[in-house]
């Protein structure tokens, strides 16, 4: 009998090594928040920061979806180690937490769930100024951040992953780098990733004298060739404590940018990253957290842990992580545990990533106007399973979730700018545009009609286009909506019904004027582009092997995208609008055009909307010849415009779209705004 015992004991020894993860965490500071102010019934919250180290075993059926994670250095138990920043915001008595992680992916370093719910923040919290309305805290969320972003420089407080470097052998991997730089303002050197912050790859010894560099206005236009001898390639090391830390690359032009214009670099570039392990860093601290694994926890109650279910949450770029994240199977852990419970990707469009590929560069997005060709537009959009009507592939942002029953509920949210500029119609129709898709039973779509990308701030400003950016505020919203999605995971209660634009009733519809039914307003333009994503060919190894041979990709085919139809006055119907919109002083639109002080004429303005005011009188749109209704003729007083704001917000509070507090405190505040309106301007 001692001798089975003895065998059971080594052979449970065997499989919990094989499962290593979350190795241990490295706590360097931690301290209360707000020196100790109170968040409600929840009480005082501890700021934590530190690191997370990790190993991952490239055998394992979990890991093998990490590209050339097999190429990794290995240490003496044969994984890949590498680490990443770490930060959490949790009550200090772990009683009164609600159980719940809220992970919120950094979006190029920076954490945004603070400014989309609390509406402060900021990328060092640590002021009660910094919680804003503190609604994250009252409601005893456990905040979580780490780094996934491989490719980001040190400082700024920004979270980094010291990602694991691929080799063969002794012999570095070398492959084609693309770089696209677009300007808004002139100047001689720029940074090849049009971001700042961002480390490139090296260059090889052949590939600084051999790389090439094109300009073109607009992208479809022919790439004209700049001569070698009138540009210049800088090259700086930067300073860090990690090992595979990327060096600045700048591009210089001595004859100064083009505001606007597609400048393309393309060298031979050597010693990719490992991207693909951001995945399992974020994987790997949620399934801890959850699970008590790693040494030096953090987050246990005598010690054991006490979360019960963790939501994601990403903004833009993060927000396209959480798709690609649940794409490609990371929600079930390393022992096939669901990971996330609840993920809400928001303002991601119809993207995935540059995150897990050979010489992946995660910063890299896709718009209507730059970078259009690049990797994050690609099938599959949608959620359901749906055969791709150009490549003739089968697949669907759920399916490895739904064969492994880890997937989660999701909640798509989306400005109405991802229409115009980050082909948000693709996550609900088919490929083409023909249909509307089938939405499985775990996922809302909720559209904040009349918003763009990120909320400009009231009063609204100008920015690079030639109308004003829209200041319509979709925040509230998320409120509500993250509390829904908490109440639907832990007591199984049905959240709002989705909301947004369907081609069935006819509230999505061709990216045209008469289409969308806008009106002729005088000096406005309706748009004439719209961003549509390309099936891009990057060469045979691809597919297989997720590796770039064809630079820049040869364009195969289309996609279809569509927008919101319009109302009288140019407001989108058929979505869930903020009271602003609902009961207008403004014509609220997802586009924007580029000014061409900035830009090229009739492009439109990344990620951006419009905010094009009413008439304040009759007689005043009349002399101006504008079709929609002014401000007097719809209302007539304050007192009436402030009624149908309360009555706008109460219902979207019976609807559960609004919280009680959002919905007592937004009249006053919508109010206020307006009153210059009703005033006599003599």
């Amino acid at each position: 009998m001692s001798r089975w015992v003895c065998l059971l004991i080594l052979f449970t020894a065997c499989c919990s090594t094989a499962f290593a993860e979350v190795v241990r965490f490295q706590i360097t500071d931690r301290q209360l928040l707000a020196d100790g102010a109170t968040f409600g019934e929840r009480g005082p919250y501890e700021r934590i920061d530190g690191r997370v180290f990790y190993e991952l075993d490239p055998a394992l059926p979990a890991n093998q979806a990490i590209v050339d994670l097999v190429l990794a250095p290995r240490n003496e138990r044969g994984r890949v180690e590498f680490w990443a920043d770490l930060c959490l915001l949790a009550p200090q008595e772990t009683a009164k937490a609600n159980g719940a992680v809220l992970y919120d992916v950094n979006n190029r370093g920076g954490k945004l769930a603070l400014g989309m719910f609390n509406e402060a923040g900021g990328n060092n919290p640590r002021t009660k100024g910094d919680c804003g309305n503190g609604f994250m805290m009252e409601q005893g969320f456990t905040i979580v951040w780490c780094g996934w972003d491989g490719e980001l420089l040190p400082g700024g407080d920004r979270l980094r992953l010291a990602a694991p470097l691929a080799k063969s052998g002794d012999t570095p991997l070398t492959g084609l780098v693309r770089c696209e730089i677009v300007v808004n303002e002139s100047g001689i050197t720029r940074s090849v990733v049009n971001w700042a912050n961002h480390g490139s790859y090296r260059p090889t010894g052949r590939g600084l004298p051999q790389a090439t560099l094109s300009v073109r206005q607009r992208p479809g236009d022919a790439r004209q060739s700049v001569p070698r001898e009138n540009w210049r390639i800088h090259i700086s090391d930067v300073s860090s404590d990690a090992p595979t830390q990327l060096p600045k690359i700048e591009l210089e032009i001595p004859d100064e940018f083009e505001p606007g214009w597609i400048y393309e670099l393309i060298y031979e570039a050597q010693d990719p990253l490992v991207m693909g392990v951001g995945f399992a860093a974020v994987r790997d601290l949620i399934a801890a957290l959850k699970d008590g694994r790693g040494t030096d926890h953090p987050l246990l109650r005598e010690g054991k842990p006490w979360i019960t279910r963790a939501h994601g949450f990403g903004v833009s770029q993060s927000g396209r992580f959480l798709r690609e994240f649940l794409h490609a199977g990371f929600n079930a852990d390393e022992r096939g545990r669901k990971v996330f419970d609840g993920l809400i990707p928001h303002v991601a469009g119809g993207g995935l990533g540059s995150f897990n590929h050979r010489f992946a560069q995660p910063t890299r997005h896709s718009n209507q106007h730059d970078h259009h060709d690049y990797p994050p537009d690609r099938f599959p959009f949608a959620y359901d399973t749906q055969t791709d009507p150009l490549s003739g592939q089968m697949d669907g942002i759920l399916a490895k979730a739904v064969a492994t029953n880890t997937a989660p509920k999701v909640f798509h949210t989306q400005s109405t700018a991802e229409y115009w500029t980050r082909a948000g119609s693709l996550p609900h129709t088919d490929p083409l545009g023909q249909r509307d898709a089938v939405v499985p039973d775990n996922v809302r779509f909720y559209t904040f009609g009349g918003t763009q990308h990120g909320p400009s701030g009231y009063p609204p400003a100008k920015g690079n286009g030639v109308h004003l950016q829209n200041p319509a505020n979709y925040k509230p919203f998320l409120r509500a909506l993250l509390l829904a999605l908490d109440q639907w995971v832990k007591d199984d209660v049905a959240p709002p019904p989705s909301v947004y634009p369907r081609i069935a009733d006819g509230t999505l519809v061709p990216a045209t004027m008469s289409a969308t039914g806008f009106p002729s307003i005088p000096g406005v333009n309706f748009p004439q582009v719209i961003h549509a994503p390309l099936w891009l060919d990057w060469g045979p190894r691809w597919h297989t092997e997720r590796i770039i041979d064809q630079q820049p990709p040869r364009v195969l085919g289309t996609y279809a995208v569509l927008v919101p139809r319009c109302g009288l006055d140019g407001n989108e119907v058929g979505c869930l609008s903020p009271p602003e919109v609902t009961i207008p002083t403004g014509t609220y639109t997802g586009w924007n055009l580029q000014n061409p002080d900035v830009g090229v004429k009739g492009e439109l303005v990344s990620l951006t909307g419009s905010y094009i005011p009413l008439a304040r009188t009759e007689s005043n749109r009349m002399n101006s010849g504008d079709p929609r209704e002014a401000v007097m003729e719809r209302y007539g007083s304050l007192v009436e415009y402030t009624q149908r704001v309360t009555t706008v917000c109460e219902k979207l509070r019976d609807q559960r779209y609004l919280t009680t507090t959002d919905a007592k405190r937004l009249p006053t505040l919508l109010t206020e705004r307006v009153r210059p309106l009703f005033e006599d301007p003599k």
